[in-house]
């Protein structure tokens, strides 16, 4: 979503065939797999996430090449506001994709509920129509300075994001997905277990498994394998099959 993966990068090697190939859309967009906690998934659906830089998405194009869903940015901090977050989401709708919307978190500028309620009035929201996903809060490296944990140390980091998550669903229903590395989650909160059983993880790797998970989940929802590929932003895969993803989304 960032630049935060450059140092996992570095560390793997992509198997072409995997990361960028998606089933084909007559496959009813899954394929099948090994099946593993931390391997790939019996089943997995492909999906794609995108922001502002991806500007105008050709999202026929990604349903013809059997993307099912996406995660779009809506905000950021306390003020800012996808300009494109608008015609991306309606636009990934119309394609027929289940799309959701994510935060990225800003630790360092505010409180958590100031941001909670900044992402649910400006995109974050959540219905049970079986084509919305959970809200996501995007947490990774500070790309604004030095401090990877945005200044916080790990007692508090967790706190904020605990804070952030209680906010979400107080307005939506739903707690937030969780997008981070084992890294990030590791140096910032410690390797907090505590979110496992509340918040759906999203997992960042660019490498051909997931990898060990961050501490506290059993089984990734959603992995991020690539920055590029066939579809438009980031690559992924949801965990499960397409009718699963559906019954996700739904809650």
């Amino acid at each position: 979503m960032r630049t935060a993966l450059l140092t996992t990068l570095a560390a793997v090697t992509v198997t072409a065939t995997l990361l960028t190939a998606p089933p084909p859309a007559h496959a009813a967009a899954s394929v099948h797999g090994t099946g593993s906690a931390t391997g790939a998934a019996a089943e997995q659906v492909p999906g794609m996430d995108v922001s502002r830089y991806q500007g105008t998405v050709d999202w026929q194009g990604a349903w013809a090449n059997g993307a099912r869903w996406a995660y779009v940015k809506a905000t950021e901090g306390t003020t800012f506001q996808s300009p494109t977050f608008p015609e991306q989401f309606q636009g990934a709708g119309d394609a027929g994709l289940i799309r959701g919307a994510y935060h990225f978190a800003r630790p360092d500028l505010s409180g958590a509920t100031e941001q909670a309620t900044h992402f649910v009035d400006h995109g974050g929201n959540w219905t049970a129509d079986g084509r919305t996903l959970p809200p996501a809060l995007d947490l990774e490296h500070n790309p604004y300075g030095p401090d990877a944990c945005y200044g916080r140390g790990q007692s508090d980091m967790v706190s904020w994001i605990r804070e952030f998550s209680d906010a979400v669903k107080a307005r939506t229903g739903r707690a937030p997905a969780l997008y981070t590395t084992s890294d990030w989650w590791t140096r910032c909160t410690g390797g907090d277990t505590g979110f496992g059983g509340t918040n759906p993880l999203w997992v960042a790797r660019y490498a051909t498994s997931p990898g060990t998970l961050p501490a506290g989940w059993s089984a990734h929802t959603f992995w991020q394998y690539a920055d590029s590929g066939t579809f438009p932003g980031d690559q992924n895969w949801f965990n499960g099959s397409y009718d699963e993803l559906k019954a996700f989304a739904r809650g």
